[in-house]
């Protein structure tokens, strides 16, 4: 059976709609599970702070839902946008398009469940504090989202960008690994920055005095989390807008390709590493706040160790572009 590039290309769109709406319902689902859960834990011995909790836990779940909204959207516009190409290689764009919003999601998703499930805890436990407790999570939670913002992004930039001019090969292979890198990568640093204001929640709580140490401490242990989503973010901007020649040759489509996988897997586990040394941090940082310098640089080193990994990853994604 014989396709034309106008079939190949709906069929893309189709399968980039079941990927982002898949992947991205993943993150989003489990971490409003985890708030819920943690809300009717505090609630059984918190009776009477029932309506506090449960207004703490129904923002806390909207802001986790928002990264599988944002792959939502791009299913929806993949069904029913009324996307085409001049190639088949808007084919592999929108393939692209689906892999990157639907597993950023999933970092995010999952990240920002933890702050609101210890915000619940904490409201519960310390109900004079509510306010900087629910301050302390909406930050928390708002960064997080920043790598499903990423992986938002590069999945417009795919689906609205003409490289209709560009030679077939090695160019679908730039274009998912475009979304492989932005989309993989996100993952570690959305759970990461969960878990850091996850700490940041419950050190508030339990040390209301404390509030403004706490959050430059979580400011900079969530800032820092983030970075090697930021690489897979620059990765799939190189893959996207770097001149490739054309070649009949499957080396240099690989070599992209490549370059796709080693950034998008080489920043999950740095995103995680440092969440968990920013999570330790904080929790320390509520109990002595006046050795807040001294932790605070403490977790810089350890976190800067732990990104290591994921700077390997950006320089052997760097190499195999130029050697593509």
């Amino acid at each position: 059976m014989a396709f034309d590039h106008i079939t190949w290309i709906k069929m893309a769109c189709y399968m980039g709609a079941a990927l982002a709406v898949g992947f991205g319902a993943i993150g989003a689902a489990l971490g409003e599970g985890y708030t819920a859960g943690r809300a009717n834990h505090t609630m059984s011995y918190r009776p009477r702070m029932s309506g506090d909790i449960l207004k703490t836990m129904l923002v806390g779940q909207a802001i986790a839902e928002s990264a599988a909204i944002f792959a939502l959207v791009i299913s929806m516009l993949l069904i029913f946008g009324g996307l085409t190409g001049k190639t088949p290689l808007a084919a592999w764009a929108y393939l692209g398009a689906g892999l990157a919003s639907g597993l950023s999601a999933i970092g995010s998703g999952v990240g920002s469940g933890f702050p609101a499930a210890a915000a619940c805890e904490g409201i519960g436990r310390q109900p004079k504090a509510g306010s900087a407790i629910t301050l302390i999570m909406l930050i928390g939670s708002a960064i997080t989202q920043t790598p499903a913002i990423f992986g938002l992004v590069i999945a417009f930039l795919l689906m609205f960008v003409d490289f209709g001019s560009k030679p077939y090969y090695p160019y679908w292979a730039a274009l998912v690994g475009a979304g492989l890198s932005t989309g993989l990568a996100a993952i570690g640093p959305g759970a990461g920055g969960g878990l850091v204001g996850s700490s940041a929640c419950a050190s508030v709580a339990r040390n209301p005095e404390a509030q403004r140490p706490i959050t430059t401490a979580m400011l900079v242990g969530i800032g820092t989390t983030q970075s090697t989503a930021i690489y897979g973010f620059l990765i799939s901007l190189v893959l996207l807008f770097k001149s490739f020649p054309a070649s009949t040759s499957y080396v240099p489509s690989f070599a992209l390709l490549g370059a796709g996988f080693a950034m998008g897997f080489g920043g999950i586990g740095p995103g995680v590493g440092e969440g968990i040394t920013g999570g330790y941090a904080l929790d320390q940082v509520g109990r002595i706040p006046e050795k807040a310098t001294l932790l605070t640089r403490t977790m810089l080193v350890g976190q800067a160790v732990s990104e290591s990994t994921g700077i390997y990853s950006l320089v052997v994604a760097l190499l195999l572009i130029l050697n593509a």
